[in-house]
């Protein structure tokens, strides 16, 4: 793990900047995860011999870049927890979409349910069986020729939820081909991006917002001026 990617870092909690080939937690490609990744960085930095703590608090899918939280206690991981299952955290997503939305901003709300055998989630009625409420509300911030981002707030976090939800009116996220982007990205990532972060201090209480800066590409940098 490149240490120039941590955003915040405590004797409890680091926040990293997820690239878009890393993956949260281990999958059958058998890669490298990043919690293997900040194990090696603690104990190197501060020189710990036997086992080092790093704790998964939440997850982003691989192609998605942007702001991840761990714990680095037992006690950390508990607390960070409970505030995500109780939604007192407050993600804010940048999204470069193909089309641009009917509306400049709104809330989306659907029904989804997840194709495991696909791993793709798709809108349903809400009297199916297994589906689930999804909410979201999103403005458009800025168009270039051919595409637009869009900042999305998360109400609900279900199963590729802004992916499968944007895809849905018409406004497919650049390189999403899963969900109906008309291409995909040279290093298979999807213009997705965990921009924003807030929590709550799991000891002190006290309230922390990261920004997560953008991937390194000239699209990205072109909306993020």
């Amino acid at each position: 793990m490149n240490p120039e990617n941590i955003l915040y870092e405590d004797n409890h909690v680091i926040v990293v900047n997820k690239l878009p080939s890393e993956i949260v937690q281990g999958d059958k490609t058998g890669d490298k995860t990043m919690p293997d990744g900040i194990k090696e960085y603690l104990k190197e930095k501060y020189n710990k011999p036997g086992n080092v703590f790093c704790g998964v608090v939440h997850r982003l899918d691989r192609p998605t870049s942007g702001a991840v939280i761990f714990a680095k206690t037992s006690k950390g991981l508990e607390r960070l927890n409970a505030q995500f299952r109780e939604k007192d955290t407050h993600k804010i997503y940048w999204a470069i979409v193909e089309n641009v939305p009917k509306e400049k901003s709104g809330e989306l709300i659907h029904f989804l349910k997840k194709n495991e055998k696909q791993n793709k989630s798709y809108v349903c009625t809400p009297k199916t069986l297994g589906g689930k409420e999804a909410k979201l509300s999103y403005r458009l911030i800025k168009s270039s020729d051919n595409y637009h981002l869009l900042e999305v707030h998360l109400e609900t976090g279900r199963h590729h939820q802004i992916r499968a939800q944007l895809s849905t009116i018409g406004c497919a996220i650049k390189g999403d081909l899963k969900y109906g982007a008309k291409r995909s990205n040279p290093d298979g990532s999807i213009c997705l991006h965990a921009r924003e972060l807030s929590f709550n201090h799991p000891t002190s209480k006290e309230p922390i917002t990261v920004i997560a800066p953008v991937p390194v590409d000239s699209l990205w940098q072109f909306f993020e001026q």
